[in-house]
C-alpha cells in the first residue's frame, strides 16, 4: 500500500492546505493500492510561487548547467527505473514488460533526448542588425495524463528544464505513483528548490487553478481533446500560451501491394498495445475492398492470441484498462458499433474468459465499418479495432482525412515512393511508414482537434522559449 500524501514544493515534501486524501485503484484487481491528496487552489498558489521566485535566477543558468543538471537525473532515475516501472503496472494496469522497457524506459529516453537537443540548441541568432535572442517563458503548468504517464512527465519536465523553466507538475490522480517517484529523482538530483513542484488533484480544482493562474506564463496539457477545450478556455482571460496533445483517431492505410500478413497483423498488435490507450494508436485499419475478407481474418486472428491477463504475468500481452469508467465507455462503443452494423470478427462486450474482477476488455475487430459509425469517428481507447474498405488510393486518402483529429497516420506498402507520396496527403502530424518507430529528436503532434503543440527535441526546447527581437543590436555594415 502507498501512501504518497504530501506535495513537492519549494524543495520540500509539505502537507496540502487542507487535508484530502483520495484513494488510487489497482485496474487489475478493482482494489485500493494506495492513497495521494487532492490539493486546492491554495496548494497551487504555494507551489506557484516557489516557482516564480526560482524563476530569473534558473532562466539565467547556463547551458552548461541545465545539461549537467539533466545528466545527474539520468543518473538517479537509473536507480529507481524498476520501482517506476513496478508503480505503473499497480496504477494503470501495464504489463511489467511494458511497463519496465517502453513505460519507465520511455522517462530516460526523452531526457537523454533533451540533452541531446540542448547541446546544439541556438538560443541566439543574427539577422542582418538585429539579435533574436530565446529566453525561458517562465513559470510552466504541466498537466499530463494517466495512460503514458512518465513517458508524457519527461517530455514536458526535460525539455522545460532546458529551456530554463521553472514549473508545477499536475499528474493524474488515477496514476499518481510514479510522478512521486520522479519528483524524488529529481530532488535527489539536485534540482534547485522551486524549479520543480509537484501538486496532485483532480483536473476541475487544481487542473483549473493552475490554467488560469495569473502568474503561470504556459500551460502545457495532454489528454482529451473535451478537457484540452476546457483547459484552453480557462487559460484564455491571461493570454497564456496553451501547448496541447490531445485524442487521436489515427488511419492506418494499408496499400495493395503491402505484404498483408504482417502488416495487418502488425498494425492490429499496435492497435492493442497498452490495452489500446495511445493518442496516436493506428484503430482505423484501411484496406483494399477487395481484400476485406483477408484482412478481417488476419486481424481476428491477432485478437484471438493476444490474451488480456494479470499485469505480474511476464508472458500478458495486454493488462486491463485504467479504470471502471474508462471500461463502461469502452463497453458503450463496443455495443454501439455492433448496433450500427459493423461485423464483430473478434472479441465484443463483457470480459475476457476467467477474468471475472478487474477491468479487462476483450480485443475486438470490427469490419465492414463505415466511416460514419461511431467506433470510426469516436476515440474509444480501449483495445477496438475498426476495419474500413476503400475504393481506390484515393478514396483511402478521402477516408482518412475525415476525422476531426490529426495525430498520427500508418501507411504500409512494399513501394517506399508510393508510401512518400500517400504520407504527403495525410493531414497529420506524423506519419509511420512501414511501421517505422518514433523518433525522440522529431516533434510529436498533432493537426486539427489532436492539439497544437509539438513535443520531443529541439521542437520540445522551443514550446518553453520566447522570441526577442533586438533590433540595432549591431552597426550597419
Amino acid at each position: 500500500m502507498r501512501d504518497m500524501l504530501q506535495f513537492y514544493i519549494d524543495g520540500e515534501w509539505v502537507d496540502p492546505a487542507t487535508p484530502n486524501p483520495f484513494p488510487v485503484i489497482n485496474p487489475a484487481t478493482e482494489e485500493v493500492c494506495g492513497h495521494i491528496s487532492l490539493g486546492s487552489a491554495a496548494d497551487v498558489d504555494k507551489a506557484v510561487a516557489a516557482a516564480k521566485r526560482a524563476a530569473p535566477k534558473f532562466a539565467a543558468s547556463s547551458r552548461e548547467d541545465r545539461i549537467a543538471l539533466l545528466e545527474r537525473i539520468l543518473e538517479e532515475y537509473a536507480k529507481r527505473h524498476d520501482e517506476v516501472a513496478t508503480a505503473i503496472m499497480e496504477e494503470m494496469g501495464a504489463p511489467w514488460k511494458l511497463a519496465k522497457y517502453a513505460q519507465a524506459g520511455s522517462g530516460p529516453e526523452h531526457i537523454q533526448a533533451s540533452i541531446d537537443a540542448l547541446k546544439n540548441f541556438q538560443f541566439e541568432e543574427q539577422h542582418g542588425t538585429t539579435q533574436l535572442i530565446k529566453e525561458a517563458i517562465g513559470v510552466c503548468a504541466l498537466i499530463t495524463p494517466w495512460n503514458w504517464p512518465i513517458n508524457q512527465i519527461a517530455v514536458k519536465v526535460a525539455p522545460a528544464l532546458a529551456a530554463g523553466c521553472t514549473m508545477v507538475l499536475k499528474p493524474s490522480e488515477i496514476a499518481p505513483f510514479d510522478a512521486v517517484i520522479f519528483a524524488e529523482i529529481l530532488h535527489d538530483a539536485g534540482v534547485p528548490a522551486g524549479v520543480f513542484n509537484l501538486v496532485n488533484g483532480d483536473g476541475p480544482t487544481v487542473g483549473v487553478a493552475l490554467s488560469g493562474h495569473p502568474d503561470v506564463a504556459m500551460v502545457s496539457f495532454t489528454g482529451s481533446t473535451r478537457a484540452g477545450i476546457s483547459v484552453a478556455q480557462t487559460a484564455a482571460p491571461t493570454v497564456k500560451r496553451v501547448a496541447q496533445e490531445l485524442g487521436g483517431k489515427s488511419a492506418n492505410i494499408i496499400l495493395d501491394d503491402a505484404d498483408f500478413d504482417k502488416a495487418v497483423a502488425r498494425g492490429a498488435g499496435s492497435c492493442f498495445s497498452n490495452s489500446g490507450q495511445s493518442c496516436n494508436a493506428p484503430t482505423r485499419m484501411l484496406v483494399p475492398k477487395d481484400r476485406l475478407a483477408e484482412a478481417a481474418k488476419i486481424a481476428g486472428q491477432r485478437a484471438h492470441s493476444t490474451t488480456p491477463g494479470d499485469p505480474q504475468d511476464e508472458d500478458t500481452r495486454i493488462g486491463p484498462v485504467v479504470s471502471e469508467l474508462q471500461w463502461g465507455k469502452i463497453q458503450d462503443l463496443i455495443k454501439k458499433g455492433i448496433d450500427e452494423g459493423a461485423t464483430l470478427v473478434a472479441g465484443g462486450v463483457g470480459r475476457p474468459d476467467g477474468l471475472e474482477k478487474g477491468y479487462y476488455v476483450r480485443p475486438t475487430v470490427f469490419s465492414n465499418v463505415n466511416n460514419d459509425m461511431a467506433i470510426a469517428r469516436e476515440e474509444v481507447f480501449g483495445p477496438v479495432l475498426t476495419i474500413i474498405p476503400y475504393e481506390d488510393e484515393d478514396d483511402a486518402v478521402r477516408i482518412a482525412n475525415d476525422t476531426l483529429y490529426g495525430l498520427s497516420g500508418y501507411v504500409s506498402s512494399a513501394s517506399l515512393e508510393r508510401a512518400r507520396a500517400v504520407a504527403a496527403k495525410l493531414h497529420t502530424g506524423m506519419v509511420h511508414i512501414n511501421n517505422a518507430s518514433l523518433d525522440s529528436q522529431a516533434p510529436f503532434g498533432g493537426y486539427k482537434q489532436s492539439g497544437n503543440g509539438r513535443e520531443g527535441g529541439p521542437h520540445g526546447i522551443e514550446e518553453f522559449l520566447e522570441v526577442k527581437s533586438v533590433y540595432g543590436f549591431r552597426e550597419a555594415g
